[in-house]
C-alpha cells in the first residue's frame, strides 16, 4: 500500500520550502490515491512537467511508500502554455489528479525519478 497522496503533496510542499523553492498546490485531488503531477517553472520562461511513473518500471521490492516520477517530454521549446495544455489532458483523463507547481530558478524538482531512456 502507498503513502496517500494527500499526506505525499504536503511533505513534498514542506520539502520545497524547506529547500527554498516556492511551492503551492493548484488542483487537489483524491486524498487517498490520486495521481500527482508536478510542474517546475524555472521563471525564465521555461517549464518542466513530472507525472507518476507507470508501475510497470517500479523495482521488485521497492518501499511501498515510494512515489516515482518520470519527465514529460514538452518539446524543443517548453514553455508554461505546452505544459498547460498537457495538464488539461491529464485533468479530461483523470479529475481526481493533483497539480503542484514550484517555481525555482535552478529547475530543481526533489521528485524520486524512474531511470529512464525517453521522457513520455
Amino acid at each position: 500500500m502507498r503513502l496517500r497522496s494527500d499526506i505525499w503533496v504536503s511533505a513534498y510542499l514542506r520539502r520545497c520550502v524547506v529547500e527554498g523553492a516556492h511551492a503551492v498546490l493548484r488542483k487537489r485531488g483524491a486524498p487517498e490515491a490520486g495521481a500527482i503531477f508536478v510542474k517546475i517553472d524555472r521563471l525564465d520562461g521555461t517549464v518542466a512537467l513530472y507525472g507518476p511513473a507507470p508501475q510497470s518500471v517500479w523495482e521488485a521490492g521497492e518501499a511501498a511508500f515510494a512515489r516515482r516520477f518520470v519527465p514529460f517530454d514538452l518539446g524543443a521549446a517548453p514553455d508554461g502554455a505546452t505544459a498547460e495544455t498537457r495538464l488539461k489532458r491529464e485533468a479530461a483523463f483523470d479529475p481526481d489528479l493533483w497539480i503542484v507547481e514550484v517555481e525555482d530558478r535552478a529547475g530543481r524538482h526533489f521528485l524520486d525519478l524512474v531511470p529512464s531512456g525517453d521522457p513520455l
